[in-house]
């Protein structure tokens, strides 16, 4: 029998993980209460019961995804939305089941900390260490497991009445702290990043195509005109496949004489589909085409007749996308920058080699409104601060600034 008690710990828990993102959403971040509640968040969750776990993770999964079925409403889908909710929440509440299974705080310690390492369907934007992100602690996998290990042993020590332990669990904790700012640079360019207001129901509809076409160039136009270097837009800005139509192309290589352009759009190659950074400088263009897919939206993550099967009936058999093999970097006035294109900017994929700058574009109208893209903002941060880049990005609707990282070397660094 399922207790009221029961629902209201695992909706306390669940709000303690999730707290931060809706801080984010409404400007109102504190590093003192992100602390204590990130704190508190572990605790609670190494001391819970099963069951107080499995509803846990079911009111995270809502807590922070519940915006993922929002695009469904613009395939024709709309009363699926609820469905994609409830089953994300399902698929976390099986999630916690599993690192929870065991009451020993030691399982779930360890669980909790290698939880980064589960990506279910590829789908990699639950990182618990992100709780963190506000806080004078870091968020790397090793500042998170002296975090959680530092509550398991002062929970063992109060248990066991073992005071020593209370000592261990202030070094630990200690070890989490970032004693130093970050090192990076600042672009040697002036970079205007755009932030676009277009509604998605209207961005694919072929009467509004001119008019988009003639908005992106006006924004170009703009940038040139109050000085700029580069000017970077949004995400399939361009809904189109920019490189069938060479009057466009032709428009943006004449511009690009002027300023670099970094744009958005479609790009066709071989009979295969891709989702792409086009770059037009000096009067020609460069393609970086996107390397992580986002799953179930770009691609299906399932046996070939199962994917084509799920095409058919919600995508009206449009073809997946097709993934580069490795990310690509431009090199623009003796500056390298790499491409990431939405997801991508949340991916450690991306971050391989830590590239000083890197230039994210993406299309956040499909979720709104949402927390989505506070907690894309979170997830970039997170590891804009682990690799020292510096990430322009360039949003539709929300979610466009520059990102600096914020957080530097951790005490490890005294070790090595």
């Amino acid at each position: 029998m399922l207790h009221l008690a029961t629902i209201r710990h695992s909706l306390l828990i669940a709000s303690l993980f999730s707290l931060f993102i809706y801080l984010e959403e409404f400007s109102l971040q504190n590093q003192i209460i992100e602390t204590v509640v990130g704190l508190t968040a572990i605790y609670l969750y190494l001391t819970a019961t099963r069951r107080e776990l499995v509803w846990s993770g079911f009111f995270i999964g809502i807590l922070w995804f519940f915006w993922i079925g929002f695009s469904m409403q613009y395939y024709g889908f709309i009363y699926l939305v609820p469905v994609v909710t409830i089953a994300f929440g399902l698929v976390y509440a099986f999630h916690f089941y599993l690192i929870g299974y065991y009451q020993s705080i030691w399982f779930r310690a360890s669980t909790l900390t290698l939880v980064n390492l589960v990506e279910p369907f590829g789908f990699n934007w639950f990182k618990p260490q992100i709780i963190f992100i506000n806080t004078p602690f870091g968020t790397s996998i090793a500042q998170f497991t002296f975090i959680v290990f530092s509550i398991a042993v002062a929970i063992y020590g109060w248990r066991e009445h073992k005071k020593s332990f209370y000592l261990l669990s202030l070094l630990l904790l200690i070890l989490a702290i970032n004693v130093s700012s970050p090192d990076y640079q600042e672009a040697s360019l002036n970079i205007k990043v755009v932030e676009t207001d277009i509604l998605q129901e209207e961005k694919w509809l072929k009467e509004n195509q001119q008019s988009i076409i003639e908005m992106n160039i006006a924004k170009i136009k703009e940038a040139i005109a109050d000085g700029y270097d580069m000017v970077v837009i949004p995400e399939s800005t361009f809904p189109l496949f920019i490189n069938r139509r060479e009057d466009i192309v032709d428009r943006l290589n004449l511009l690009s004489y002027d300023i670099a352009i970094w744009t958005g759009g479609l790009y066709s190659e071989s009979g295969n589909y891709y989702n792409t950074a086009y770059l037009f400088k000096d009067g020609d263009y460069r393609v970086a085409k996107k390397v992580v897919l986002v799953p179930f939206g770009e691609y299906i993550p399932l046996p070939k007749f199962l994917s084509k099967w799920l095409n058919e009936i919600f995508f009206g058999g449009v073809q997946d996308f097709t993934p580069a093999t490795e990310p690509t970097d431009f090199s623009i006035s003796n500056e390298n920058f790499r491409s990431a294109i939405c997801y991508e900017a949340s991916s450690k994929e991306l971050y391989a080699n830590s590239p000083k700058f890197m230039i994210a574009i993406s299309n956040n109208g499909w979720f709104l409104p949402s927390i989505e893209p506070s907690l894309q903002k979170l997830l970039i941060q997170h590891y804009s601060n682990l690799s020292g880049v510096t990430v322009f990005h360039s949003a539709n609707r929300r979610g466009t600034g520059v990102i600096y990282p914020i957080k530097g070397e951790s005490w490890l660094t005294l070790f090595q």
